[in-house]
Parts: C-alpha cells; sequence; structure tokens
C-alpha cells in the first residue's frame, strides 16, 4: 500500500508498506522507469544527488531508501542484499511497474544484481557501479577496516546527513551495525548465479575503488550481455557521490551520458 502521509517524513517521497517496512521512495520524470539503489550507509541523495536530476531528463526515476536507511524504517532482522532486493521487487509490484531499468552502486549494485536473480522479469536492464560478487573482489585493507570498525570512524557527512532525516542516534548506530554486520557475514556467491542474469548489465569500476579492477573484470565477463567501464576515479566520484573530492567536476555529466547511450541501445 502506498502512502503519502507527509507526517512520517520531511522528505518530498512517499512510503509504501513493503514486507514489513514503511519503505521510502521518491519519483522524478518521465519515460522509461529507472530504479536507483543507494550505496551502505546512504541515502538516496548522498549517492544520487548530484546526477539524480540530470536522469530525470530522459527517465522515471525511481529513487529508494533501503531497511534501515535515511526515512525507510527497520525491521527486527538483519539486513541482506537478498531481503533488500525482495523489497525492491515488491515496491515494483504495488508501482504496477512490470520491469526496470535498475542502477545500484556499491551495495546498492549488490541488490539490483540480487533482484534480476530473485525476480529476473522486474529487470530490464542492470547498471552495477562499484558492487562485488565475491569477497576477494575488494581489497584486503576495506576487510580489516570492517573488522574494526566503530561509529567513530564512519564519514562524518554521513551521519550528518542520516541525522538530518532521523534525528535518532541510536537509529544511526543501528544502521551502522546492522551494514557491517551485513558484510562481515557475506558469503561468496557463485559464478552461476551471475551467469543466471540475461539482461543487459553495465559494469562500472574505479581505479582507486574499494573493488579490486580485476574483479569488475571477472564480474563483467560473466554476464551474457556484459558491459565494462573502468573510470580513473575513486569510489562513486565518477558520478559525483557525496564523499568525492572535486564538486565542480564534469565526469558526472559523461557519466549520465555513459548510461543514457546504454540504455538505449539495443541488445548485439
Amino acid at each position: 500500500m502506498i502512502s503519502n502521509d507527509k507526517n512520517q517524513t520531511s522528505g518530498p517521497g512517499q512510503f509504501a508498506d513493503v514486507n514489513g517496512l514503511k519503505m521510502y521512495f521518491e519519483i522524478h520524470g518521465n519515460g522509461a522507469p529507472l530504479v536507483l539503489i543507494h550505496g551502505g550507509g546512504s541515502t538516496l541523495y548522498t549517492t544520487f544527488g548530484k546526477i539524480l536530476p540530470l536522469l530525470a531528463k530522459t527517465y522515471q526515476v525511481i529513487g529508494v531508501e533501503l531497511q534501515a536507511h535515511g526515512h525507510t524504517s527497520d525491521r527486527n532482522a538483519p539486513e541482506s542484499f537478498e531481503q533488500d532486493a525482495d523489497d525492491v521487487a515488491e515496491l515494483l509490484k504495488q508501482l504496477n511497474i512490470s520491469a526496470a531499468n535498475l542502477f545500484g552502486f556499491s551495495n546498492g549494485g549488490n541488490t539490483a544484481m540480487q533482484v534480476a536473480i530473485r525476480h529476473p522479469k522486474r529487470v530490464s536492464k542492470l547498471i552495477i557501479a562499484s558492487a562485488f560478487y565475491k569477497k576477494e573482489g575488494m581489497y584486503p585493507w576495506f576487510w580489516d577496516a570492517m573488522h574494526h570498525a566503530s561509529l567513530d570512524n564512519m564519514p562524518k557527512i554521513y551521519q550528518d546527513e542520516y541525522l538530518k532525516i532521523n534525528f535518532s542516534q541510536a537509529a544511526l548506530q543501528n544502521m551502522h551495525d546492522k551494514d557491517v554486520e551485513r558484510m562481515l557475514s557475506f558469503q561468496d556467491w557463485k559464478d552461476e548465479d551471475i551467469s543466471s542474469i540475461q539482461v543487459p548489465a553495465l559494469v562500472i569500476s574505479a581505479d582507486q575503488d574499494v573493488v579490486c579492477p580485476e574483479h569488475a573484470v571477472a564480474m563483467y565477463r560473466l554476464f551474457p550481455y556484459g558491459r565494462l567501464t573502468i573510470f580513473p576515479a575513486s569510489h562513486g566520484s565518477y558520478m559525483g557521490e557525496i564523499m568525492s573530492r572535486d564538486s565542480d567536476s564534469k565526469v558526472p555529466e559523461l557519466f549520465v551520458a555513459m548510461l543514457n547511450e546504454f540504455l538505449a541501445a539495443t541488445l548485439p
């Protein structure tokens, strides 16, 4: 059930009752549906704020916030990419969208892949940015950081943006802890899981990412209709993610132009 109850949030979006969550989403623009799935510890706007207006010029952009993130409520269960995927698929069902293009960044890329694996008829094309499918795909320093993670080490800009939406320090701590636990408990996906995805998939990474370029290449090769781009950039800076150092970079505009061509192209 979709709700427009503004008493639930300070944001401009709506809520849907999804698998026990009050799931927040926003819709912008017109055209073919494009679902934006943010990264871990993030919100719709910390991940996509720079490029969302550009994408909305061409697509009906559906920006979501996942379990315990941003405006969306939590459930009495751990986070998982599989559950997030089921939540996104249920939201599309409630919006009467039979199939959509999915764009997931970082952990959102893992979720997007799981939507394609678990709900293949809901996906038209995939854009998977700075994501992984095996633990070895992330640098060892990343896993060292996860084993020593604390809220004190979480970038302050993510904390501040979360607290602008949800004023609860306890809720912030909860999101942080669930995100860390999901990463530490991650089990490698099988190659067959990725190769079962029969829609065009664009794999995107950066040469200074948290994902090794070699892993992005290996993942791209598994997709039957895979394409690959590796930017000279850091994690998300190619799309203007909020941690990007150069706020005046023109690369996000080029990035959107590339996405437009990929989404408009027919199968090879």
